[in-house]
């Protein structure tokens, strides 16, 4: 659309965030929280929450 690196780094991390937030009813299938089965549902997943805090960090530094 026309927007520079820093809006779409910032658009990206609003996004990912959105998207962590999304995995907090999710029943684990796969990775290490597989063994939680329905257990795991009610918990924000982390590598979606590392990957959202991320996004955010590089959204923050570019200018």
């Amino acid at each position: 659309s026309g927007a520079g690196v820093a809006d779409a780094l910032r658009a990206a991390a609003d996004a990912g965030e959105l998207g962590a937030d999304s995995t907090v009813p999710m029943v684990a299938r796969k990775g290490r929280a597989s063994y939680l089965g329905e257990r795991s549902a009610g918990h924000l997943d982390p590598g979606a929450r590392s990957t959202s805090l991320l996004l955010r960090t590089f959204a923050g530094r570019a200018r």
